[in-house]
């Protein structure tokens, strides 16, 4: 896969200084070990206080600029879960679609690990008010998506968990929808029955068609069993996608790593609105 140079901006928050101050030691410590990619300059800022922040006092921001693979660059992005990643070049990036299915795949298994662990990301409002999409489109109109809009055609397989086959089938719909994918077709499988009392386990199989940052999110966020990009063979990204996708991908890690410091924030009475 092409070379990638991106910025790290790596967030560090804490209620205790001096373990805050040790954490942020221990994270550039381990920057400058990497051996996949290679870390250009590491500049960490002093721990400051928040003042007026009950919740997390100290604070501190850890800069890092590395170059490598795509592959590796992801898979850094998954380690460290930066705050912000900004992509320095190239202006635009070729991958084949074989790689990117192999590496969304390892994403896939390592967000599964984190989700089995903290819980899920995917979460919608109330779908009741959303129209059913459309579902099938002609060839010609594939087409045209791909050529004309860049979009992605591909499939993924996912796990879910809920009442009803219709009624499954009705809402995976709609999420892909809010999503902002073409649904090309959609099949749900009855697997037999859920973890809970009532709920029934579903194989959801959708071909689908996005962008590339929203295919790299719904990859991240349903972790899905098994995926296959259709076409085109070669995808072009360019700097913005692929920031927003590195960015969204380190944000799902970020949220999922720190839910139980929240839950446990919450349960204390400690969360103001607006910050859970």
């Amino acid at each position: 896969m092409g070379e990638v140079e991106v910025i790290f901006y790596i967030e560090a928050m804490g209620n205790e200084k001096k373990a805050l101050e040790m954490a942020v030691r221990e994270t550039v410590e381990s920057l400058k070990k990497e051996t996949t990619v290679k870390v250009k300059r590491v500049r960490a800022e002093e721990v400051i206080e928040n003042e007026g922040d009950d919740l997390l006092k100290y604070s501190s921001m850890i800069e890092a600029v590395l170059s490598g693979s795509f592959e590796n660059v992801v898979k850094a992005v998954l380690k460290y879960a930066p705050a912000v990643v900004e992509v320095l070049r190239p202006g635009s990036l070729e991958l084949r679609a074989n790689d990117l299915m192999k590496l969304m795949g390892e994403v896939a298994f390592f967000m599964s690990k984190l989700m089995d662990t903290y819980g899920g990301l995917a979460a919608y409002p109330k779908l009741d008010d959303v129209p059913m999409p459309r579902i099938g489109y002609e060839e010609e109109e594939i087409e045209s998506a791909i050529m004309e809009d860049r979009y992605i055609r591909y499939r993924f397989v996912i796990e879910t968990f809920g009442k009803e086959l219709e009624e499954v089938k009705e809402s995976m719909a709609k999420a892909f929808f809010l999503e902002g994918c073409m649904i090309n077709t959609i099949l749900v499988q009855e697997q037999g029955e859920g973890e809970s009392e009532g709920s029934r386990y579903f194989l959801v199989a959708a071909e689908l068609l996005s962008d590339f940052e929203t295919m790299f999110q719904l990859n991240a966020k349903y972790s899905p069993v098994a995926i296959s990009i259709v076409e085109p063979e070669i995808i072009d990204i360019n700097a913005n996608e692929l920031q927003g996708a590195l960015t969204d991908l380190a944000g799902f890690v970020h949220s999922l790593i720190h839910r139980p410091l929240l839950k446990k924030l919450k349960e204390e009475g400690m969360l103001k609105p607006g910050q859970e």
